[in-house]
């Protein structure tokens, strides 16, 4: 079986979701990003898996379900935290981000069955992707890749495809980083705890 892996920043104002204000402050950004990350917990807790480990830039708080390991990100850029965090699970991997709140287990089940597939990939709609997933994690297949641009996802497909790794593919889905991202994730997740927050807040500043 194999291990999900969650890479996140604490919910902590001025530091995450900076692109939700001036819509929200930087306070109501980062409670949207505790509720998004909450949501994405809840979703890996109740999805079979060896381990479940979240690899965290940022203190524990509260939020934080029983249940998972928590591992310091490694310093450097995007790229290299990434190949650091699939050390992590020795063995096959299936890694996401705490941007998709809308993520449900039937989405991330089929991403930790490596049976006839090297590599799982979830591309995002902004051109980068929500998940990765590696039957035999290496950190060539990562280091490198630009990271958190539009080709994003495109660079990293690509990376697999030449290394020879049979890839398939999982359901688009919408990452939160903009105001009009956090209301479509909203109004297709609506059972979410961010779904909820993000109802409350809209109401609120009407």
């Amino acid at each position: 079986m194999s291990t999900l892996l969650v890479i996140a920043k604490a919910p902590v104002a001025g530091r995450v979701k900076t692109r939700l204000t001036p819509r929200f402050t930087p306070e109501q950004a980062a409670d949207l990003a505790r509720a998004a990350l909450r949501d994405t917990l809840a979703a890996i807790l109740a999805t079979p898996a060896r381990r479940r480990v979240l690899v965290l830039d940022g203190q524990v708080g509260p939020w934080l379900p029983d249940g998972i390991e928590v591992v310091p990100q490694c310093a450097g850029g995007l790229d290299a935290r990434l190949a650091a965090a699939f050390a992590l699970a020795d063995g096959p991997a299936l890694l996401i981000g705490m941007d998709t709140p809308q993520v449900t287990p039937g989405l991330l089940t089929p991403g930790l069955d490596f049976t006839g597939t090297d590599a799982w990939f979830g591309p995002a709609d902004d051109g980068g992707f929500w998940a990765l997933g590696l039957a035999e994690p290496d950190p060539a297949l990562l280091l490198g890749v630009p990271m958190s641009v539009p080709e994003t996802g495109k660079a990293q497909r690509r990376r697999l495809t030449d290394a020879g790794l049979a890839v398939r593919d999982l359901p688009e889905l919408c990452d939160v980083d903009t105001p009009a991202d956090a209301e479509r994730v909203a109004e297709a997740a609506p059972r979410t705890r961010f779904a909820a927050l993000h109802s409350g807040l809209c109401a609120a500043t009407r």
